[in-house]
């Protein structure tokens, strides 16, 4: 039974099948790929509708590998030789490109390390010609300060020199007076004995003078020495 929705419906689907096969035409005609997915967006269906038409489906396949085969070329004749000098320019060609992908890990490499570098908070790298030089003041001021070192020792070796000469001088002189005095002879004082005193006659109604002890020389004389109390 024939009713007008079933009317419409049918002149639905007759209008997307050829909006179909037109999308196959043009997409033969432009050299587009023949895929369902293309062609279903080209005709503005949903993809399932080719599925469900059998048909459609088939035309595409077929129409897809009738473009897929290659025309006939009229190009040069393939040879060994030609073969060979397509295979050295393709070493050649890889030569190159990995000369080029080593340029470009180096690149990447050095990069890495700048920015590792200022991500762990060491400075730029701007900062290690400053931090050379810095490190060639002090090792030449370190330097200056050996060499006078060593200067300041040798002079302290040469006075302590001097001192010791000094010290053995002041010894062996003092050494040599002590010896002197020591081979010196001892000068001796004699005493000489005094003769003893003549008893002074008496002095009638006066007391009598006691004697007069001997007294003792100091230094040696020729004769004998008597003091006399007067």
């Amino acid at each position: 039974m024939t009713t007008p929705m079933n009317n419409g419906r049918h002149a639905g689907t007759d209008r997307r099948r050829q909006r179909v096969q037109n999308a196959i035409a043009t997409a033969v005609r432009d050299g587009t790929p023949l895929t369902a997915s293309a062609i279903a967006r080209a005709a503005c269906v949903d993809r399932t509708f080719l599925y469900r038409h059998r048909d459609l489906l088939d035309i595409l396949h077929t129409t897809g590998s009738r473009s897929a085969r290659p025309a006939p070329a009229a190009g040069p004749t393939v040879t060994p030789v030609s073969l060979q000098a397509d295979l050295a320019n393709a070493n050649a060609r890889a030569a190159r490109l990995a000369a080029r992908v080593q340029q470009l890990e180096n690149h990447l490499s050095r990069q890495l390390g700048s920015l590792a570098w200022h991500e762990a908070g060491l400075g730029a790298a701007n900062d290690v010609a400053e931090l050379r030089a810095a490190v060639v003041r002090h090792e030449q001021r370190n330097t200056e300060l050996s060499r006078l070192l060593e200067e300041r020792q040798a002079e302290l070796e040469a006075a302590r020199d001097a001192n010791r000469q000094l010290t053995r001088a002041l010894n062996q002189r003092e050494c040599s007076g002590a010896h002197r005095l020591t081979t010196q002879p001892a000068r001796r004082s004699r005493t000489v004995p005094a003769p003893p005193p003549r008893p002074e006659p008496a002095h009638r109604g006066g007391p009598a003078q006691p004697p007069v002890p001997p007294t003792r020389a100091s230094s040696p004389s020729p004769g004998p020495s008597i003091g006399r109390s007067r």
